[in-house]
């Protein structure tokens, strides 16, 4: 370990214990979302929503800690302005915030989008083998409908894009009224 590393004085438990109440407003309304849209049962609409808001964040606070050392003086202190005292000392920071949050909004959006994405796919069954006979009829089968295939692949694809970003715009809205209300 190196020498100065020291653990800090000033806890930002304020930040943390914002971001524990974004992912569990977060997580009902994006597995409610999941549930209605892409017909999954209410157990596992929930197991995806966990893990693509906990994982979306524990990349997101990495990413944080990733690029906050690089950041101008003057940003970092209206960063830690804001996470300890609530309120902004310069005026341009709204369109800077306006800006972060537009950016924060579309990497989170692609993110879960792509978290989703690798855990349909990881977390499916495997497919039963078939009989010498039932092989030769799939085969013929699979010849005539192969356009229908990849059109509803692509179906399938998109309707999971298009699910991902309501479900993620319904949960940045509630956390917006959230942070409308805590700077009231």
């Amino acid at each position: 370990m190196p020498e100065n590393w020291m653990l800090p004085r000033i806890f930002p438990i304020g930040g943390i214990l914002f971001d524990f109440l974004f992912v569990l407003i977060a997580i009902p309304i994006e597995a409610y979302v999941l549930h209605n849209r892409l017909k999954f049962d209410k157990k596992t609409s929930i197991f995806y929503a966990i893990s693509i808001n906990l994982f979306s964040s524990v990349i997101g606070w990495f990413i944080f800690f990733v690029s906050e050392p690089m950041l101008p003086i003057d940003v970092k202190a209206e960063l830690i302005n804001y996470m300890f005292f609530n309120n902004f000392k310069s005026a341009n920071t709204q369109t800077v915030i306006i800006l972060t949050a537009c950016i924060i909004f579309f990497a989170t959006f692609l993110m879960k989008f792509l978290i989703l994405r690798v855990l349909l796919v990881s977390l499916s069954e495997p497919v039963a083998k078939t009989d010498d006979e039932d092989e030769i009829q799939t085969q013929t089968f699979q010849r005539r409908s192969s356009r229908r295939s990849f059109s509803g692949i692509r179906f399938q694809s998109s309707n999971l894009v298009v699910t991902t970003l309501i479900a993620n715009s319904l949960s940045y809205t509630a956390i917006t009224i959230i942070l409308l209300f805590r700077s009231k």
